[in-house]
């Protein structure tokens, strides 16, 4: 019963994977100027080149490969990867028609949120930064446009398809549609609730890592040290190898302390000790173009497994006992003293980030969740203990309270009907985004340069040379 959603993403593969073929993937421009190209289709004014479609067909077979499955190429293959792009275009020229963008802060929150999921994938931001030989800030820079072409382009997929709606009848007839025995079985599922508490620094941490940065300020402003050799041999990040070099770029491209210190300086000027984020900073600013910058930085990171393990356990311990005697609820306390982002406004809640579902699959849990899980019971609240968030290598605590569990069971519409009804407007949704889409192919100029199969044919009313 899981529905194939490959139909209403035609044309705009899923973000993370783009986000995900991007390691160890030439960017198109590359591409373009290491091989022999042609212009394989046009789109009103956008071109689509062979390279184009080459690239994405690797880059979908290299992801694929990275989730143990086994894609084969073939010609078929080839041609609905050039499909999608022409639908890409065209959905892109919908948008200047229908006059859909996409905010530039939408653009960053919405990068910000995959780059997480890509730290995650890595196992640490350090991880991420080598796999791509560059700094978080590097990365957001070069893909951004790329990325906000794909938003819009969901924008304009949301827009063909937000005013669809189903009835019951139709959730009903799409169950009933279902032969008995290829109904699914629903695996275990619980839903759970979380607290998280992330230990503090040891004292003296924070301070030891500034006065370390504050010495290698020291060592180029007074001594007299060559500060890309400061940075290649004592600061952290990709960008050290390069001695500390991050190119142009625009200033909302960085973090804001970190902008803020660079924009004050003049050109060749040194700034004090800058923290951010990512730890304590000196920065030289070598040059401003407009709103663009280029700098050289040495970074010191603070020392993230000097916390004080004892003092997370002792405050959650505490929320847990005022929790259980009644003196606050679970999501009260969630809400003010979680120190996890995607759960603490919710009151704790955890759910699937695919699909904003409550209910999770017990056998499909993060490890260290799955073992905590397997001991409760609904409305048990678990000791503090110990994981590691995603997209980050230190260790936080957290108490987890079972709110719902369902046992197995075979598919039915009393239990599933939320389940059921969501497939069953995917599906809907689906049909009417093909109908939409095809539709509007036929008032965008497409014309193929080169010669098409008889299916594609078809199915697209091409225009041949």
């Amino acid at each position: 019963m899981r529905l194939n959603t490959l139909g209403l993403q035609r044309g705009v593969l899923p973000l993370l994977i783009y986000i995900l073929s991007w390691i160890g993937s030439p960017s198109s421009a590359e591409a373009r100027q290491t091989t022999s190209d042609q212009i394989v289709a046009v789109v009103n004014d956008r071109i689509v080149l062979k390279s184009d479609v080459d690239n994405e067909v690797a880059q979908y077979m290299n992801t694929a490969s990275m989730q143990n499955q086994t894609v084969s190429f073939s010609d078929e293959l080839w041609y609905s990867f050039l499909e999608s792009i022409i639908d890409n275009h065209v959905m892109l020229e919908k948008a200047v028609i229908d006059s859909i963008e996409v905010s530039e802060d939408m653009v960053d929150r919405q990068m910000d949120a995959r780059i997480q999921q890509l730290i995650a994938q890595a196992g640490s931001e350090r991880a991420l930064e080598e796999a791509f030989g560059q700094s978080i800030i590097q990365i957001r820079a070069q893909y951004r446009d790329q990325f906000k072409d794909q938003l819009t382009v969901q924008q304009v997929q949301q827009s063909m398809i937000s005013d669809i709606t189903i009835t019951r009848p139709e959730v009903e007839e799409f169950f009933d549609s279902i032969p008995e025995d290829q109904l699914p079985t629903i695996p275990e599922q619980v839903s759970l609730s979380q607290i998280v508490i992330d230990p503090p620094l040891l004292e003296g941490t924070r301070e030891a890592s500034f006065n370390r940065a504050q010495a290698l300020r020291d060592s180029v402003t007074i001594y007299e040290k060559n500060f890309e050799e400061m940075a290649r041999k004592y600061s952290a990040g990709p960008s050290a190898r390069n001695g500390g070099l991050l190119p142009l770029m625009p200033l909302d491209d960085l973090v804001s302390s970190y902008s803020a210190a660079a924009a004050a300086l003049s050109p060749g000027e040194i700034s004090e000790v800058v923290e951010t984020q990512f730890g304590f900073h000196v920065i030289r600013l070598n040059k401003r173009e407009g709103d663009l910058i280029e700098t050289n930085h040495i970074l010191v990171e603070l020392d993230r497994k000097s916390v004080d393990e004892d003092a997370a356990i002792l405050q959650l311990n505490e929320l847990r006992e005022q929790i259980q005697n009644g003196d606050i609820t679970f999501r009260q306390a969630a809400i003010e003293h979680s120190q996890d982002e995607a759960t603490a406004t919710m009151g704790g809640r955890i759910v699937d980030q695919n699909t904003g579902s409550r209910l999770l699959p017990l056998n499909q849990l993060e490890p260290s969740l799955y073992r905590i899980a397997l001991l409760l019971t609904e409305g048990d609240i678990s000791e503090p203990k110990s994981f590691t968030k995603p997209g980050s290598d230190a260790k936080s605590f957290r108490i987890v309270r079972m709110d719902r569990m369902i046992q197995e069971h075979r598919a039915n519409l009393k239990e599933d009907y939320e389940r059921i009804k969501n497939i069953a407007l995917e599906q809907k949704q689906m049909r009417v985004f093909q109908e939409k889409l095809s539709d509007f192919r036929d008032e965008v100029y497409i014309e193929y340069k080169i010669e098409m199969p008889e299916s594609t044919m078809e199915t697209s009313g091409m225009v041949t040379p």
